[in-house]
């Protein structure tokens, strides 16, 4: 069911009230997970609590999943310190990234948009594997990430987060909230962050870490009336974000379109405004109605060495929702439509790729559910986009619990998508690569859409162990290409191709877990996956570059007793182990500018210790990488950083190395 209707029909639920005379008040509480998991939801879904937000320096979005085994985390390049988030074997393109159930990142933003939200302002995050609803869109390929924001009317009055780190990032979070009237509440988040000293770890004449500085702002209203049912929200948002990076020597206002120095600015201003209100019907509280509205326009200005590239994306989002039932509460459909509209202005050196995309929608998706041992979702939808043309997407989701505690899910669906080729490879331009689109007939930059069909089962079971709780799972994806906006950086180290599949691309992965109480407030986490992801490429099938075939995933976490007045102790171990990866072909270069055709395999290992004062106040210590390890060469041709052979994008590991923090949070509750 869609999130704005499940919120709708909880805040409706009436609750029978009891005289303090007759009966004496019962507190029970549970203590709650960081990752919780669900045995009767339909879909394949993990909820990152903000608990385990609080876990690592989850500065942004992007670095809110270092402790969950479902995403993989890399950087994108050896300069501007950005990651790159993979789920099923597949980038964050192919996935659909939502806010509040709205498209938050996507075309423009494709490449930097996770660190535009700041972790502070994260209440949860719901993972869904395979196809998402239809409710969401027809994007989703390999899966959804949906963030659900702090609300207004669950906020503290104020909230404040410091953290310092020895890259030299500084960083500052307040929140103020406010209850204007009854129904009214409004929320203030105001975030910073800076990196002002320039670091140099492996001598090789580049910055390991842009010089940067970020201004956020959300300012939103939340109306709610309990008796009538409705429920609104509005948010206003601003982010100013800069960054520089480069050779050690570079001045920006002596060396920018020079070769004196090799240097890159990725400036990048962004206004968001969004409404949802949703109403549920007083005299049937399983009957809803919901309108999202969401209007954004992303203005990044950059430049990489000689190579320009600006992009300006102006969008509007609409989606209107109907909830009901048929017959019963068992039987229950969403159905609406939805309008999309994106104008870019886009400019690539001295190439105009301009365009307005549009599409309309209509979406049904029927649910059933015995609340007992099965439910099933059934969606499909059909589009009319203005470059894609009409076309219909089926999604399926079932659920069959055969057993107390265990629980067997299955999905299905096809995503169809228009690649931004330039939008989502921008790390690729910090090379000396040439960009060649070798097709020509297709509506999006001359290509074709990239359409993709993916299956899913999963089995997860809880059980006891030695009189401790655990619980295994296990899941088996694959990803089927019809198309796809293939990069090629097998063919040559000096080109970047783009071009329609000729052949076969599909992403096969598999993941082992296994939970374990060890002890009282001791808990283990560890996964194993496994990828195969290939395609055919012009000069033969290969692994998909920089993808490990094979991982593991671990992670201890312990808290002590809460004490007196709030006082306790958090500790958290994070162990990941990266097998060997594809690099992308370098054989034609000079020997010095080689790299092997797979990368050495190697661990990461992250840490952090919470130390709880009161209710009010705490203080954290981290690290992460502690082992420091590092890659031998992440610059190939740094010392002619102008010449044929200079690139900065095939990282497979860190290239910082040891990196440690400490921070303070305080709250007036």
């Amino acid at each position: 069911m869609n999130k704005i209707a499940m919120l709708f029909i909880v805040i409706c639920v009436s609750i029978p009230a009891f005289s303090q005379e007759n009966l004496k008040e019962v507190k029970i509480t549970k203590k709650r997970k960081g990752i919780q998991k669900s045995f009767t939801v339909t879909g394949n879904t993990t909820i990152i609590t903000s608990k385990e937000l609080l876990k690592a320096a989850c500065c942004n979005l992007a670095e809110s999943f270092e402790t969950n085994p479902s995403i993989d985390v890399n950087f994108t390049d050896a300069l501007t310190g950005t990651k790159q988030i993979k789920m099923l074997g597949l980038t964050s393109p192919y996935l659909m990234i939502t806010e509040e159930n709205v498209p938050a990142v996507r075309g423009a933003s494709q490449a930097y948009g996770l660190s535009f939200t700041p972790g502070t302002w994260v209440e949860s995050i719901q993972i869904t594997k395979g196809a998402g609803s239809v409710v969401n869109g027809y994007e989703s390929i390999s899966g959804q990430i949906n963030t659900e924001l702090i609300k207004p009317i669950n906020d503290i009055p104020f909230f404040l987060n410091a953290y310092g780190s020895t890259d030299s990032r500084f960083e500052l979070n307040t929140h103020f909230n406010t209850k204007i009237s009854e129904k009214w509440s409004s929320s203030l988040f105001l975030h910073g962050n800076t990196r002002v000293a320039k670091t140099d770890m492996n001598d090789d004449g580049f910055l390991d870490n842009p010089l940067a500085k970020q201004i956020n702002v959300l300012n939103r209203y939340q109306y709610y009336d309990e008796e009538k049912g409705l429920v609104s929200f509005i948010n206003f948002k601003y982010m100013n974000d800069k960054k520089q990076t480069g050779q050690l020597d570079f001045d920006k206002n002596r060396d920018r379109g020079t070769t004196n120095f090799w240097g890159s600015e990725i400036n990048t201003e962004r206004f968001d405004i969004s409404t949802k209100v949703g109403y549920v019907f007083k005299d049937l509280p399983y009957q809803s109605i919901g309108f999202q509205n969401a209007f954004n326009i992303h203005d990044q200005n950059s430049y990489f060495g000689l190579n320009q590239y600006n992009i300006k994306q102006s969008s509007y989002y609409s989606n209107l929702i109907f909830n009901s039932i048929i017959s019963n509460t068992m039987n229950k459909f969403a159905t609406g439509l939805n309008f999309t509209y994106d104008k870019y202005q886009e400019f690539v050196n001295v190439n105009d790729y301009s365009r307005t995309d549009n599409s309309v929608g209509a979406f049904f998706e029927y649910t059933y559910d015995n609340d007992d041992d099965f439910s099933l979702i059934l969606g499909g939808r059909i589009d009319n986009h203005n470059r894609l043309g009409t076309f219909i997407t089926p999604r399926l989701h079932a659920r069959y619990n055969p057993w107390d505690k265990g629980v067997l899910r299955f999905s299905a669906g096809r995503g169809k998508r228009s690649a931004n080729i330039f939008a989502e490879n921008q790390p690729l331009f910090a090379s000396s690569r040439v960009f060649e689109i070798l097709d020509s007939n297709g509506k999006i930059y001359g290509l074709n859409p990239e359409i993709a069909w993916n299956y899913g089962l999963s089995f997860a079971q809880k059980f006891s162990l030695f009189g401790k709780n655990a619980d295994v799972g296990f899941d088996f994806y694959r990803t089927d290409f019809q198309n796809q906006a293939v990069v090629d950086l097998m063919q040559s180290p000096q080109q970047a191709l783009f071009y329609n599949l000729k052949g076969k691309s599909i992403a096969n992965t598999m993941q082992l877990e296994f939970n374990y109480e060890l002890a009282k407030h001791f808990n283990l986490r560890s996964a194993y996956k496994f990828y195969d992801v290939t395609t055919d490429y012009l000069s033969g099938n290969f692994q998909n570059p920089l993808q490990a075939k094979h991982r593991f995933f671990g992670n201890l976490e312990y808290e002590t007793h809460i004490g007196k007045k709030g006082k306790q102790w958090k500790f958290d171990y994070t162990f990941n182990w990266i097998g060997e990866q594809q690099l992308p072909n370098t054989m034609s270069n000079p020997i010095n500018d080689r790299l092997p055709e797979f990368s050495p395999s190697f661990s990461l290992m992250n840490a952090q210790i919470t130390r709880t004062f009161s209710s009010t106040f705490e203080m954290y210590v981290g690290g992460e990488n502690i082992g420091n390890y590092r890659q031998e060469k992440p610059i190939l041709g740094s010392e002619n950083p102008f010449g044929s052979t200079f690139d900065a994008t095939i990282v497979y590991a860190p290239v910082f190395g040891q990196m440690y923090y400490a921070g303070l949070r305080f709250k007036i509750k």
